[in-house]
Order: structure tokens, then sequence, then C-alpha cells
């Protein structure tokens, strides 16, 4: 248990659950636990977005036994100390009133309080903004974040690869979150690597 390589993802109340999928879809063939949460308002867009009728549709049956879903009320979950060992947590996506929260310093969730552990034990912190425009607030807090040692990641896809197809623009998205928490797993070839 002691070598385990952990992360936690949280789904936070915004549109763009489908980065939530698909990186739920690849961070098992680098970790071995994954714990997820997700709030009461991601919990409805889930159903909405992807058509399914709970968050544990999203899984795949070949890492189950990976991913541990926990409540985000559950303050006594292991993300939720310091002294628990994991590598970071994304939130994806992640609400202008989540990353408010955060920024604020408010710890009255499972999300929140795993994301003021990372900042305090200067662990991975990836919050996938999704909101346009963007308020004078909004900005401010993403500086606070962005000082504090989070990595701000809008999901802004690039079109310079040519999409096809939605999955490519979702596969961009997650292949910035697989870089910025320094994981050697590529979805796609960067800037001037063709071959």
């Amino acid at each position: 248990m002691a070598d385990q390589r952990r992360i936690m993802v949280a789904i936070s109340g915004a549109s763009g659950v489908c980065y939530a999928k698909r990186l739920l879809e690849v961070l098992p063939r680098m970790y071995d636990r994954i714990y997820l949460s997700a709030s009461d308002n991601a919990i409805n867009i889930v159903r909405r977005e992807l058509d399914v009728s709970s968050l544990d549709q999203i899984i795949s049956e070949e890492y189950k036994s990976k991913i541990m879903p926990i409540s985000y009320t559950d303050l006594h979950a292991p993300p939720a100390s310091g002294s628990h060992d994991y590598d970071g947590l994304v939130i994806i996506p992640c609400s202008m009133g989540m990353l408010g929260r955060i920024a604020g310093g408010v710890s009255d969730d499972l999300i929140t309080r795993s994301a003021d552990v990372c900042l305090k034990e200067r662990r991975k912190l990836v919050l996938v903004a999704r909101e346009t425009p963007l308020s004078l607030i909004h900005l401010r807090n993403m500086a606070a974040l962005t000082e504090a040692g989070a990595t701000v990641l809008p999901a802004a896809p690039a079109f310079y690869g040519k999409p096809q197809k939605i999955d490519d623009l979702v596969d961009f998205i997650v292949d910035r979150v697989l870089r910025s928490l320094g994981l050697s797993l590529r979805l796609l070839k960067g800037w001037g690597n063709d071959s």
C-alpha cells in the first residue's frame, strides 16, 4: 500500500464532464488508486451531458477496482488529510464558484479541503476552469491560486492539430492535464513533434 501511486479527481458543477470521463479512462494506466468525488450539481450535469443515470456509469468496468468514489461531504476521507500520501488533485471541470472557494481558503467539503491540502503540502493542483467570459473576480481568483502553486488550465482546446471530432478536442485538454501532472503518458503529439 505504501508504494501505491494515488491521485484525486473531482468534478464540480460546470459544463464539460466529458473531460473528466476521458481523464478517468487514462489515469488508471499511471495510478494504482484514483479517488473520485463530485458535487451534487456535478452529478446532475453528468446525467444531462452524458445521458447516464449515475456517476458510476462513467467509470470503465476495466478500472473500477482502481477508482474509489467518495462523497464530497466526507471530510474524513483519506484525501482530506495532509498525512495521507497522494500526488495531487485535478478538478475537471472546475466551476468559478469552486475556484473562488478554494482561492478564498474555504474548505467546507472534500473537494475544497483536498485542494487546500494540496496547496499547503505543495502537491499538484490542476483546475480545469470552465467559464466564459471571465469577470475580474474570476481572474483575480485564478491569479491568487497560481501564486499559491496551483495550475489553472482553462478548457480551451487548440485547433492547430486539425481536430476531426469532439473527442480530439477533449483529448487536447486531457493531454494538457497529464503534462501538468508531470506524467509521461501522451494522448497527442506536441507542437513540432511530427514523428
